[in-house]
């Protein structure tokens, strides 16, 4: 899946506010790390539901997709501490302007993989709770039967 990136702006950020915006990109994949064990254990507490006919194929899917995300996950929390350990390429009070250059670009670049990581994310999250959803009232009706 290629995904071409394009800027609206570029605005100009001082040293505090890309260390800013680095604390709460990792603040957020943090937790959507922290979500994701959730939903895993909210996935093996239905997985006999999961692997129904009638829902195996979309849960396949989204299982998939969710572990994928995970993948990418652990990379974005490495390139984001990383980035913040460069931050002293900005702050040197020493002209390397390439390397500065360099730095504002992949700021810019992180900021645009994880809004669409986290776009992302999101929508298979939706998916998810949709179909768990699914899942739950066929099983009460199937206990409401009996």
């Amino acid at each position: 899946m290629s995904t071409k990136k394009s800027y609206k702006y570029i605005e100009w950020l001082s040293p505090d506010e890309m260390h800013e915006a680095s604390l709460g990109w990792l603040s957020e994949m943090l937790f959507c790390e922290d979500e994701q064990k959730f939903l895993n254990n909210l996935i093996q507490s239905y997985t006999l539901s999961l692997t129904d006919r009638k829902v195996f194929e979309e849960s396949k899917k989204i299982v998939t997709e969710l572990s994928k995300c995970e993948e990418r996950l652990t990379e974005l929390i490495e390139q984001v501490r990383a980035h913040e350990r460069l931050l002293k390429i900005m702050l040197d009070k020493i002209d390397q302007l390439k390397m500065e250059k360099a730095y504002i670009e992949t700021h810019n670049d992180l900021t645009f993989d994880i809004n669409h990581y986290l776009e992302a994310y999101r929508d298979i999250k939706q998916r998810l709770f949709q179909l768990l959803s699914k899942v739950m009232k066929s099983q009460k009706q199937k206990r409401l039967l009996n």
